[in-house]
């Protein structure tokens, strides 16, 4: 049965970028979120949230500039972020919202600069502003203020933090990753790191639930890998793992050229099925995980829809 549903995921993954490569051009200009040059919310997200944001996001109380700022951010860059961060329990979503806008500045870094050196001192001004945080001098810039806020809160571990900016600063050289593994790493020091830090926004302190955020964040990386290769095709770049491609045959020219033989498919289904076992660990610990944990996983459903 598990062997069953992962084709089917796969395989429904394989369709989706098929689908994309054919209209790559779509992709060229979301008008939905990238973060870190990999498409978050496709344009089908369009503009404004459904209903329930909105009514969401107008029952708030009066907030101060800075927390506007950072919900603002989040709507327009990570928008599947956004509507999930609506639905946490009050007392932790405006430390999420902080994170998530953090997350963000260091995610559009690598598109927004166009030399390394540059791309470096933004990344190290989120690395001493951390320190700073961390040292109750926080820089007067909104979203590190906001961050230090939610620190102060839910005295949030700085390790996490760390993490994003290290991995976001090793994605600055812009290039493929060799193999699944790698991915996965990236994945797990971004996303996954991102999940801890919302588990502690939450006050929950769990191997278990620590082991699914794990998993997810490993599914949600190689899931927005997959979902952001035809806008990363039509730039003529491709960073699904080399060893797959190699597997079987298949060249980044494959990709760049929107190619729909059976073998780019089968690139596209191995990627996804690796993210579908991701999913169906987290699954595994669904009984053993607390309640209170579930609201930081909503972000799961977006990312499990994709795969089939």
């Amino acid at each position: 049965r598990g062997w069953g549903l992962r084709k089917m995921a796969a395989a429904g993954a394989a369709a989706r970028v098929g689908r994309g490569l054919r209209s790559a051009l779509c992709y060229g200009q979301p008008r939905g979120s990238r973060v870190g040059g990999r498409l978050l919310c496709p344009g089908s997200c369009g503009g404004g949230a459904p209903a329930v944001a909105v009514a969401a996001a107008s029952s708030r109380p009066a907030t101060g500039e800075e927390e506007r700022y950072c919900i603002e951010l989040v709507r327009k860059r990570d928008y599947e972020g956004f509507l999930c961060s609506l639905l946490l329990p009050a007392e932790s979503r405006s430390s999420v919202f902080a994170l998530r806008a953090f997350n963000v500045e260091l995610a559009q870094i690598k598109d927004s600069v166009t030399q390394k050196t540059i791309g470096l001192m933004r990344i190290e001004f989120w690395r001493k502003a951390v320190e700073d945080i961390y040292h109750d001098n926080p820089p007067q810039q909104p979203v590190a203020r906001e961050l230090w806020k939610a620190i102060k809160r839910q005295n949030l571990t700085k390790k996490w933090l760390m993490k994003i900016i290290d991995e976001r600063e090793k994605n600055l050289d812009d290039r493929g990753y060799r193999n699944i593994s790698e991915l996965e790493a990236y994945a797990e020091n971004t996303q996954s790191s991102l999940l801890y830090l919302t588990l502690e926004t939450l006050g929950v302190k769990d191997i278990h639930a620590d082991h699914a955020a794990s998993h997810i964040g490993k599914a949600q990386g190689i899931v927005t890998c997959l979902r952001s290769t035809p806008y990363h095709a039509s730039r003529g770049k491709v960073f699904l793992p080399l060893d797959i491609c190699m597997l079987h045959n298949v060249s980044q020219e494959d990709f760049i050229r929107h190619k729909q033989e059976q073998k780019v498919k089968d690139v596209i289904y191995d990627v996804a099925s690796q993210a579908h076992i991701h999913v169906e660990h987290a699954r595994s610990f669904r009984k053993k995980v607390p309640v209170k944990a579930f609201p930081a996983f909503l972000c799961t459903v977006s990312g499990t829809l994709h795969l089939f």
